[in-house]
Protein backbone atom coordinates (compact mmCIF):
# COMPACT_ATOMS: atom_id res chain seq x y z
CA UNK A 1 0.00 0.00 0.00
CA UNK A 2 1.84 3.06 -1.28
CA UNK A 3 1.63 6.58 0.09
CA UNK A 4 -0.13 5.71 3.35
CA UNK A 5 1.02 8.96 4.98
CA UNK A 6 -0.34 10.96 2.04
CA UNK A 7 -3.65 9.11 2.27
CA UNK A 8 -3.92 9.87 5.99
CA UNK A 9 -3.30 13.57 5.24
CA UNK A 10 -5.95 13.62 2.49
CA UNK A 11 -8.44 11.70 4.65
CA UNK A 12 -7.85 14.07 7.57
CA UNK A 13 -8.53 17.09 5.37
CA UNK A 14 -11.74 15.52 4.04
CA UNK A 15 -12.91 14.91 7.61
CA UNK A 16 -11.98 18.34 8.99
CA UNK A 17 -13.47 20.43 6.17
CA UNK A 18 -16.96 21.46 7.40
CA UNK A 19 -19.81 19.72 5.66
CA UNK A 20 -23.15 18.05 6.32
CA UNK A 21 -21.78 15.86 9.11
CA UNK A 22 -20.38 18.90 10.91
CA UNK A 23 -23.69 20.76 10.70
CA UNK A 24 -25.66 17.77 11.98
CA UNK A 25 -23.21 17.26 14.83
CA UNK A 26 -23.33 20.90 15.93
CA UNK A 27 -27.14 21.01 15.67
CA UNK A 28 -27.72 17.79 17.62
CA UNK A 29 -25.11 18.51 20.29
CA UNK A 30 -26.39 22.01 20.98
CA UNK A 31 -30.03 21.00 20.80
CA UNK A 32 -30.00 17.75 22.77
CA UNK A 33 -26.65 17.55 24.57
CA UNK A 34 -23.30 15.75 24.20
CA UNK A 35 -24.85 12.27 24.34
CA UNK A 36 -26.89 13.06 21.23
CA UNK A 37 -23.66 14.36 19.67
CA UNK A 38 -21.96 11.05 20.39
CA UNK A 39 -24.92 9.17 18.89
CA UNK A 40 -24.50 11.37 15.81
CA UNK A 41 -20.84 10.31 15.58
CA UNK A 42 -21.91 6.67 15.94
CA UNK A 43 -24.35 7.15 13.07
CA UNK A 44 -21.60 8.62 10.89
CA UNK A 45 -19.25 5.73 11.68
CA UNK A 46 -21.99 3.20 10.94
CA UNK A 47 -22.70 4.89 7.60
CA UNK A 48 -19.02 4.74 6.64
CA UNK A 49 -18.89 1.08 7.70
CA UNK A 50 -21.89 0.42 5.45
CA UNK A 51 -20.05 1.82 2.43
CA UNK A 52 -16.93 -0.14 3.38
CA UNK A 53 -18.97 -3.34 3.20
CA UNK A 54 -20.51 -2.26 -0.09
CA UNK A 55 -17.05 -1.51 -1.51
CA UNK A 56 -15.68 -4.88 -0.36
CA UNK A 57 -18.56 -6.61 -2.12
CA UNK A 58 -17.63 -4.67 -5.26
CA UNK A 59 -20.96 -2.88 -5.45
CA UNK A 60 -19.61 0.65 -5.09
CA UNK A 61 -18.13 0.50 -8.59
CA UNK A 62 -21.39 -0.95 -9.93
CA UNK A 63 -23.36 1.86 -8.29
CA UNK A 64 -20.98 4.49 -9.66
CA UNK A 65 -21.25 3.06 -13.19
CA UNK A 66 -25.03 2.77 -13.05
CA UNK A 67 -26.55 6.15 -13.82
CA UNK A 68 -29.91 5.11 -12.39
CA UNK A 69 -28.57 3.77 -9.09
CA UNK A 70 -26.16 6.65 -8.59
CA UNK A 71 -28.81 9.23 -9.45
CA UNK A 72 -31.30 7.56 -7.09
CA UNK A 73 -28.85 7.79 -4.18
CA UNK A 74 -27.95 11.33 -5.19
CA UNK A 75 -31.50 12.67 -5.28
CA UNK A 76 -32.67 10.77 -2.20
CA UNK A 77 -29.71 12.25 -0.32
CA UNK A 78 -30.48 15.74 -1.61
CA UNK A 79 -34.16 15.43 -0.66
CA UNK A 80 -33.28 14.19 2.83
CA UNK A 81 -30.89 17.09 3.48
CA UNK A 82 -33.48 19.60 2.26
CA UNK A 83 -36.06 17.97 4.56
CA UNK A 84 -33.71 18.26 7.56
CA UNK A 85 -32.96 21.88 6.64
CA UNK A 86 -36.62 22.87 6.36
CA UNK A 87 -37.42 21.06 9.61
CA UNK A 88 -34.60 22.91 11.40
CA UNK A 89 -35.58 26.29 9.90
CA UNK A 90 -39.23 26.09 10.95
CA UNK A 91 -38.78 24.37 14.30
CA UNK A 92 -40.44 26.27 17.14
CA UNK A 93 -38.46 24.65 19.94
CA UNK A 94 -35.42 26.53 21.17
CA UNK A 95 -32.79 24.52 23.04
CA UNK A 96 -31.63 25.69 26.43
CA UNK A 97 -28.69 24.89 28.67
CA UNK A 98 -31.04 23.99 31.53
CA UNK A 99 -33.00 21.54 29.41
CA UNK A 100 -29.82 19.88 28.18
CA UNK A 101 -28.52 19.52 31.74
CA UNK A 102 -31.85 18.02 32.86
CA UNK A 103 -31.66 15.48 30.05
CA UNK A 104 -28.07 14.61 30.98
CA UNK A 105 -28.93 14.13 34.67
CA UNK A 106 -32.24 12.34 34.23
CA UNK A 107 -32.54 10.37 30.97
CA UNK A 108 -36.12 10.12 29.70
CA UNK A 109 -37.98 8.62 26.79
CA UNK A 110 -37.66 12.04 25.14
CA UNK A 111 -33.86 12.10 25.40
CA UNK A 112 -33.70 8.51 24.19
CA UNK A 113 -35.81 9.50 21.19
CA UNK A 114 -33.49 12.43 20.44
CA UNK A 115 -30.44 10.16 20.68
CA UNK A 116 -31.94 7.63 18.29
CA UNK A 117 -33.04 10.45 15.98
CA UNK A 118 -29.52 11.90 15.97
CA UNK A 119 -28.10 8.47 15.13
CA UNK A 120 -30.54 7.90 12.28
CA UNK A 121 -30.00 11.38 10.82
CA UNK A 122 -26.24 10.84 10.63
CA UNK A 123 -26.61 7.27 9.36
CA UNK A 124 -29.02 8.16 6.56
CA UNK A 125 -27.04 11.27 5.68
CA UNK A 126 -23.91 9.17 5.09
CA UNK A 127 -25.66 6.29 3.34
CA UNK A 128 -27.47 8.67 0.97
CA UNK A 129 -24.39 10.80 0.30
CA UNK A 130 -23.08 10.10 -3.24
CA UNK A 131 -19.77 11.77 -2.35
CA UNK A 132 -19.05 8.87 -0.02
CA UNK A 133 -19.30 6.50 -2.98
CA UNK A 134 -16.87 8.67 -4.94
CA UNK A 135 -14.33 8.56 -2.09
CA UNK A 136 -14.29 4.77 -2.29
CA UNK A 137 -13.97 4.58 -6.07
CA UNK A 138 -11.73 7.58 -6.82
CA UNK A 139 -9.45 8.35 -3.86
CA UNK A 140 -8.93 5.01 -2.13
CA UNK A 141 -8.00 3.02 -5.28
CA UNK A 142 -5.06 5.37 -5.82
CA UNK A 143 -3.47 4.00 -2.64
CA UNK A 144 -4.15 0.31 -3.30
CA UNK A 145 -1.51 -2.09 -4.58
CA UNK A 146 -3.28 -4.48 -6.97
CA UNK A 147 -0.57 -7.12 -6.47
CA UNK A 148 -1.70 -7.53 -2.85
CA UNK A 149 -5.03 -8.33 -1.18
CA UNK A 150 -7.30 -5.51 -2.37
CA UNK A 151 -10.11 -6.08 0.13
CA UNK A 152 -7.67 -6.14 3.03
CA UNK A 153 -6.16 -2.84 1.92
CA UNK A 154 -9.61 -1.36 1.41
CA UNK A 155 -10.59 -2.30 4.96
CA UNK A 156 -7.42 -0.65 6.30
CA UNK A 157 -8.00 2.57 4.31
CA UNK A 158 -11.68 2.72 5.23
CA UNK A 159 -10.88 2.06 8.89
CA UNK A 160 -8.39 4.92 8.88
CA UNK A 161 -11.01 7.27 7.41
CA UNK A 162 -13.62 6.16 9.95
CA UNK A 163 -11.19 6.42 12.88
CA UNK A 164 -10.12 9.93 11.88
CA UNK A 165 -13.77 10.97 11.54
CA UNK A 166 -14.68 9.54 14.96
CA UNK A 167 -11.71 11.21 16.68
CA UNK A 168 -12.38 14.58 15.04
CA UNK A 169 -16.13 14.65 15.65
CA UNK A 170 -15.88 13.40 19.24
CA UNK A 171 -13.43 16.25 19.82
CA UNK A 172 -15.98 18.65 18.34
CA UNK A 173 -18.67 17.29 20.66
CA UNK A 174 -16.41 18.03 23.64
CA UNK A 175 -15.62 21.55 22.40
CA UNK A 176 -19.26 22.34 21.61
CA UNK A 177 -20.44 20.99 24.96
CA UNK A 178 -17.81 23.09 26.74
CA UNK A 179 -18.72 26.23 24.79
CA UNK A 180 -22.50 25.92 25.07
CA UNK A 181 -22.58 27.98 28.27
CA UNK A 182 -21.77 31.01 26.07
CA UNK A 183 -24.34 30.00 23.50
CA UNK A 184 -27.35 29.86 25.80
CA UNK A 185 -29.02 32.98 24.39
CA UNK A 186 -32.39 32.90 22.67
CA UNK A 187 -31.34 35.21 19.83
CA UNK A 188 -28.29 33.09 19.03
CA UNK A 189 -30.38 29.93 19.20
CA UNK A 190 -33.00 31.22 16.77
CA UNK A 191 -30.37 32.50 14.35
CA UNK A 192 -28.43 29.25 14.65
CA UNK A 193 -31.44 27.04 13.96
CA UNK A 194 -32.50 29.05 10.92
CA UNK A 195 -28.91 29.31 9.64
CA UNK A 196 -28.43 25.57 10.07
CA UNK A 197 -31.66 24.97 8.18
CA UNK A 198 -30.58 27.17 5.28
CA UNK A 199 -27.12 25.58 5.14
CA UNK A 200 -28.56 22.05 5.11
CA UNK A 201 -30.98 23.03 2.35
CA UNK A 202 -28.01 24.51 0.48
CA UNK A 203 -26.07 21.25 0.87
CA UNK A 204 -29.10 19.36 -0.36
CA UNK A 205 -29.47 21.53 -3.47
CA UNK A 206 -25.73 21.28 -4.14
CA UNK A 207 -25.89 17.48 -3.77
CA UNK A 208 -28.78 17.26 -6.21
CA UNK A 209 -27.13 19.37 -8.92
Amino acid sequence: MDGLLMYVSIAAMMVIIPGVDTMLLVKNTLSYGPKAGRYTVLGMATGLSFWTLIAILGLSVVIAKSVILFSTIKYLGAAYLIYLGIKSFFTKSVFSLEAIQEQANAPTNSSSRHNKGSFMQALLSNILNPKTVLVYITIMPQFIDLSENVNQQLIVLASILTLLAVIWFLTLVFVIDYAKKWLNHSKFQKVFQKSTGLILVGFGIKTGI
